[in-house]
């Protein structure tokens, strides 16, 4: 039972998140030389990064805080959903090297939309030939990130 003056827990569960999220990104850069507005560091766009999102966090904690109106619920989770997401994030990790870029999105875009209640075989080979195409065209060839992009057959690479 949450306490009673979250009015909106969804909100309030989002905030708190992106808290966390901007003082991890704060504290890690905080590490790095900062400079100054001038001559900026590696730490000074991080950092600053990091505390607009934890203030985007309080604004949006206190919004779920002071908000007027019916109280909002948290929804359960579909923990089916959530281990089809993040095992098809896995799953790409793991392929993309023994694999290829082509390969591994695919597999990305066929698990993660196993999650949905509306999976159809024909939104999901549609939305994996456009990932392929947008990132292999993008990174591979537009920005030159050394992926490999086909599985390397013993000695001969495709």
């Amino acid at each position: 039972m949450a306490p009673s003056f979250i009015r909106n827990q969804p909100d309030f569960v989002l905030g708190v998140l992106y808290i966390l999220a901007g003082g991890g990104l704060a504290a890690a850069a905080s590490r790095y030389d900062m400079g100054t507005l001038a001559y900026m560091g590696p730490g000074y766009f991080p950092f600053l990064l990091g505390i607009l999102l934890a203030g985007i966090g309080a604004w949006i904690v206190l919004r779920a805080m002071l908000i007027r109106g019916a109280r909002v619920r948290l929804a359960p989770w579909n923990l089916r959903s959530l281990f089809w997401m993040v095992g098809s994030v896995i799953m790409f990790g793991l392929a993309l090297q023994p694999l290829g870029l082509v390969i591994a999105l695919v597999l990305l875009v066929v698990l993660a939309s196993l999650a949905s209640h509306e999976f159809t075989w024909k939104t999901t080979l549609v939305n994996a030939l456009v990932m392929v195409v947008l990132n292999v065209g993008g990174f591979v060839y537009g920005l030159s990130i050394p992926f490999p992009v086909l599985p390397q057959i013993a000695a001969f690479q495709l």
